[in-house]
């Protein structure tokens, strides 16, 4: 408001001063022909210095709006024909770039759970394989100790009868001969105490003795 109101008092000031400026003009034309040039000269002068910032001059206004829509408009087309579409190819391309790698990542993931998944199926499979060549050695190997066991036992009951065959044996033969030898024993002590004494009485004496 302030503005308009310098602005409108230096306007009228020019004003008076170019009327009156154009009396002196009237009366120094008869003097000087150059006169009327000069008083042209500095009322233009006049008008265009106003002493108002040009961007906040009100004559101004409607070339800037102008210009202010031409620049605009010429951004807008630039934005919406270059800019932008360069902008959305970078973005989708990128988006593009992501799509693939996180495809790529998931399919690492899968690949890699299936060879867990499958190394997990075959170490099952190896521990059961060698559980059951575990059980299978387990088993021979006590088949193999009862079979050998078996075999001892019956060495050593062959070995026992043998020896209880040949002990009887040897008893029985021992036995044979302890008449014999309680024969003489009994006639050499006879002899010695009552003299000569027949083997048949001395026989027939002892098994007396031993019925």
């Amino acid at each position: 408001m302030m503005v308009t109101q310098a602005y409108a008092q230096e306007a009228v000031a020019p004003a008076e001063e170019h009327v009156e400026g154009a009396e002196g003009a009237v009366d120094a034309t008869h003097a000087d022909p150059t006169a009327d040039t000069h008083a042209t000269t500095e009322a233009h002068g006049g008008e265009h210095e106003s002493g108002v910032f040009p961007p906040f001059d009100p004559a101004t206004f409607p070339s800037q709006l102008l210009w202010l829509a031409i620049t605009f408009g010429a951004l807008y087309l630039l934005m919406s024909k270059i800019a932008l579409p360069r902008i959305g190819g970078i973005l989708e391309n990128r988006k593009s770039i992501i799509d693939a790698d996180l495809a790529a990542a998931d399919a690492s993931r899968q690949k890699t759970e299936a060879a867990i998944a499958a190394y997990e199926t075959a170490l099952a499979e190896a521990k059961a394989k060698a559980q059951g060549i575990a059980n299978q050695t387990r088993e021979a190997i006590q088949a193999d100790l009862a079979a050998k066991r078996s075999a001892v036992e019956a060495d050593l009951t062959g070995k026992v009868a043998a020896a209880e065959a040949r002990i009887a044996s040897t008893k029985a033969e021992a036995l044979t001969h302890v008449d014999e030898i309680a024969t003489e024993t009994a006639q050499t002590v006879v002899t010695q105490l009552v003299g000569d004494v027949s083997t048949d009485s001395v026989r027939a004496a002892v098994a007396k003795a031993k019925e």
